[in-house]
Order: structure tokens, then C-alpha cells, then sequence
């Protein structure tokens, strides 16, 4: 972090020993979740359907953000369908990421437009660049 980084916002959670099995809470109490492993019988949600859905509402407000400046109105009904894999080859855990974005009556050659401009905006795209396996498909 560089001296002029200005920092808008902290989201700061407790998790419990257990881990995937645990619980989270964030420090203002608005979280306040129950976790479970993927695919285990557990009543909470897991860190790959957090990490989903914390990404495609990013990357909502980061097409809203081009939208702006492309001055294109984004049609109430747009979606981003976010997939987590947790992956494993020889013993190494790793994520992959899909996500499917649906922008309807926009043009495709602008809804494309739309969707790699968030892809370079969004905080969480910026993070997993170079890091994990990423497709985003237009659909």
C-alpha cells in the first residue's frame, strides 16, 4: 500500500476455529453466518459461495460504473451468475471462476464492451488476474 492509497472501506469478519465448519461474524453484526464444507451435509453457506457472490455484485456496480461512462442505461433485469470451483491436482487446493453475465436488450457489441470494462475495473476481477483460471462469458 502506498502512502496516497486512500482506503474506502474495511470489511473486518471473526471466523472461528472450525474453519469451513465454524461460524463468521463481521464486527458490526450484519454477518453473521453459520459455514460449512462444499457439499457437506452442514446447515451454513462456504467460502466459495461467499467469494461468488461478493464478486458478481462487484462486478454489477463496476458495469454500472462503465454504463456511466459509456452512457448506456443497464437494464433492470441484468445478472451475473458467479461459479467458485475448488479445485484439486495432486494434492494442490486452487480455484477457478466462472462467471456468466446476462445484459438483455443491450446490443451485444456493447454488452461485450460492458463486460471487459468491468473485468478491468472490478476490485475482485483486478485480484484474480494472473492468480486462478477465469472465464466471463456474455450470454
Amino acid at each position: 500500500m502506498t502512502l496516497s492509497t486512500k482506503i474506502l472501506y474495511t470489511g473486518k469478519t471473526h471466523t472461528t476455529s472450525g474453519g469451513r465448519d465454524g461460524s463468521a461474524r463481521s464486527d458490526d453484526g450484519r454477518l453473521d453466518i453459520k459455514l460449512s464444507s462444499p457439499g457437506s451435509k452442514g446447515e451454513g453457506t462456504n467460502p466459495e459461495q461467499l467469494f461468488a457472490a461478493g464478486w458478481s455484485a462487484c462486478f454489477i456496480g463496476a458495469m454500472g460504473l462503465a454504463a456511466g461512462k459509456m452512457n448506456v442505461q443497464l437494464p433492470m433485469d441484468l445478472s451475473v451468475d458467479a461459479e467458485i470451483g475448488l479445485c484439486n491436482a495432486d494434492g494442490a487446493y486452487f480455484l477457478q471462476a466462472r462467471l456468466n453475465v446476462s445484459i438483455p436488450s443491450i446490443e451485444k457489441d456493447v454488452a461485450q464492451a460492458l463486460v471487459d470494462a468491468a473485468h478491468q475495473t472490478c476490485p475482485y476481477s483486478k485480484m484474480t488476474r494472473g492468480n486462478i483460471d477465469v472465464a466471463i462469458n456474455l450470454i
